[in-house]
């Protein structure tokens, strides 16, 4: 492995854990454990997965006149989204946009009294940090101290309740500090598997003693980036640099329910935010749109795979932004942004290996969220 890849505070427990280390982002992280990708993947969606996402950029924005309103009408001209109406202990996930339209990042951020605290992608972080340092009212302050862990699954609310009694109160995209033998957590209910769950960041030093202490419970299990992309994928939720990019709109990757109706045409905080032109027509009528699909058989259709209306003829309509193996719905599943004309149960076809096979064309998610209301 490069020398020069980054690791995270858990890099030893993954190896004497057995995890096949791959680089990720520039950050040496599992792939998956000896338990194996399919095996990950089912425990998760059975019990609970332990989830290293330290590689992820944690950003605090701070207003220098002390006034939270004041951070986030500033954040409002980066994100197209109601930071201001976002009640202190909660969280949103909100999108980066670029002055053509396109997404710069996808984020999650939380109201955390006196600041806000951002979630951003390992991938984009300093990107990232330089786009909001444009704005003059708020102090940037990437967190270099800190590690986050990510408990998800339908026994993750008891596993952590062991640990910390108060956090079993949490609904859904709360957002909490919480104390744990002398230790601050930041705690969000929210994940990326589509699952109930749980965020955690945590002190770097403390980091691998509190994932152990997860780890020690049976019904937890390591798990790594190979069952996290297919966990996530089931749930129907995009990859930044696969499903969504600088080249694709809010409205294509299907994430226009981020912009809510204050931020749009006609609302009380009407645009304000890059590519705002081309973002805001195109919300109620989009040409393009991430669609689900479910090839037939059990070979599956990765990226990049190009999508066709016709069996033998024609040019394609799409190209798939992510596919692999579902192992809970028992085949393959794939994403990819079609014309949004086209209705569900529209039987496609997908150019794999000089063979067109037939893909369905169905709503997303793959699978029923868990997430705790």
């Amino acid at each position: 492995m490069a020398e020069d890849l980054r690791r995270t505070a858990l890099y030893d427990l993954h190896v004497a854990r057995g995890a096949r280390m791959v680089p990720f982002a520039g950050w040496a992280m599992p792939v998956h454990y000896p338990m194996g990708v399919l095996g990950e993947h089912l425990h998760c969606r059975a019990h609970a997965g332990l989830f290293d996402v330290s590689h992820m950029g944690q950003v605090l924005v701070r207003p220098r006149d002390g006034a939270i309103e004041t951070a986030a009408r500033a954040l409002e001209r980066l994100i197209p989204a109601d930071v201001l109406g976002l009640a202190e202990g909660r969280q949103r996930y909100g999108l980066f946009t670029t002055e053509t339209g396109g997404i710069l990042d996808d984020l999650m951020f939380a109201h955390r009294g006196d600041h806000f605290l951002l979630v951003v992608n390992a991938a984009c972080a300093d990107r990232d940090i330089a786009h909001l340092r444009q704005l003059a009212e708020v102090e940037i302050l990437p967190v270099s101290d800190r590690g986050l862990i990510a408990l998800q699954g339908p026994e993750a609310a008891a596993v952590l309740a062991g640990l910390l009694p108060a956090s079993a109160g949490m609904r859904f995209m709360d957002s909490r500090s919480l104390a744990w033998e002398g230790g601050e957590l930041w705690i969000s209910r929210s994940g990326y598997t589509g699952e109930d769950g749980f965020e955690i960041s945590v002190p770097g030093a403390r980091i691998t003693e509190f994932a152990e202490r997860l780890l020690d419970d049976p019904r937890v299990a390591p798990v790594g980036l190979g069952a996290r992309d297919s966990l996530r994928l089931e749930a129907g939720m995009p990859l930044y640099g696969h499903d969504m990019d600088r080249d694709v709109t809010p409205a294509a990757a299907a994430l226009g329910w981020s912009i809510p109706k204050l931020r749009r045409s006609g609302g009380a905080r009407a645009g304000g935010f890059p590519g705002e032109a081309v973002i805001l027509p195109e919300l109620g009528h989009p040409s393009v749109l991430r669609r689900g699909l479910r090839p037939e058989g059990r070979a599956p259709i990765r990226e990049g795979v190009e999508i066709f209306a016709e069996a033998t003829a024609g040019a394609p309509v799409g190209t798939v932004s992510s596919g692999g193996f579902g192992p809970s719905v028992g085949g393959p599943v794939a994403m990819a942004r079609l014309p949004a004309e086209i209705p569900d149960g529209t039987t496609l076809h997908a150019e794999l290996r000089g063979r067109r096979l037939p893909v369905t064309v169905v709503p997303l998610p793959f699978i029923t969220p868990s997430y705790k209301r």
